[in-house]
């Protein structure tokens, strides 16, 4: 079950600071959208079935990737994306957003989404897998 966009926007804005909704939902966009460049098959689309319709089509019509990004990378295109933002505030925005979609879609599947990415996301999802 996906969460309603409301709730979802409220847990980005909570977890991000934000000073408001509008901003909790550019950074959402932004940041699901470059993610969904990395994910593939079955794995995007039940990640985007946990999500609010809004940002599930985002993640399964995303941004194109010519290749995997580093996390370093995804750090410093969200930042490019982002009006304004800074290496560090991007971080920021990408812990607010993936925090959130990991605790929509839970632990076996934000464990599966990781193994997907190249290795350091699951710092950006705050679920450090053991080395």
């Amino acid at each position: 079950m996906s969460l309603r966009r409301e709730s979802f926007l409220t847990h980005v804005q909570e977890r991000g600071a934000y000073e408001t909704v509008e901003e909790a939902d550019r950074v959402a966009r932004v940041v699901l959208a470059l993610l969904g460049a990395h994910l593939v098959g079955g794995v995007r689309a039940e990640l985007a079935a946990r999500l609010p319709e809004t940002y599930a089509l985002i993640l399964l019509n995303p941004l194109q990737a010519a290749e995997p990004l580093t996390p370093q990378r995804f750090v410093r295109a969200t930042a490019a994306w982002i009006e304004g933002a800074t290496e560090k505030t991007a971080l920021w925005d990408i812990g607010a957003v993936l925090s959130t979609a990991a605790a929509a879609a839970g632990d076996v599947l934000t464990r599966e989404v990781i193994v997907q990415l190249p290795p350091g996301y699951d710092l950006l999802f705050g679920h450090p897998q053991p080395t």
